[in-house]
């Protein structure tokens, strides 16, 4: 596999993405573990806006590395390695985003070992992670226009 163009347009679909799933999450019910908890669709609309938006900044990673690197992954937990190796992504931001796609992969093939408690936890005060390590990548790529496709 050889380097080729980011698109924009991925790019943007992907940031935009993220930024919807975690504006749903902070219009819920987060300021207690009761209000949270208070009804069970809060959860589980918590549960999905927080996996959709961990696999978007996932395919956001995954693009860059197989265009933009020329490399193929198999897991998503090669992202962030990749990413920090080309310089992309910090040594602390690489090592969160591994962790993160440890636990969308919880949330996918473990969901039923996901506890109530851990899931208002990761969103009443760890969705700013993910924000941060789509803000490093999305200042990598505007720094290096070079690689981009800018068709919308």
């Amino acid at each position: 596999m050889s380097p080729d163009k980011v698109s924009k347009r991925i790019i943007a679909d992907r940031l935009d993405w993220i930024e919807t799933m975690l504006n749903d999450i902070s219009v819920l019910p987060m300021d207690s573990f009761e209000h949270f908890t208070h009804e069970r669709r809060t959860m589980w609309a918590a549960e999905s806006c927080l996996r959709r938006a961990l696999e978007a900044m996932l395919d956001l990673g995954r693009h860059v590395v197989a265009k933009g690197l020329g490399k193929g992954v198999s897991e998503y937990k090669e992202i962030p390695v990749l990413l920090s190796q080309a310089g992309i992504l910090s040594t602390e931001r690489a090592r969160v985003m591994k962790q993160m796609a440890g636990y969308r992969n919880r949330l996918v093939h473990f969901y039923h070992e996901v506890s109530v408690q851990e899931l208002y936890t990761i969103c009443a005060g760890q969705l700013q992670d993910i924000r941060s390590v789509t803000q490093e990548i999305n200042e990598w790529l505007k720094a290096h226009p070079e690689i981009m496709d800018d068709q919308l």
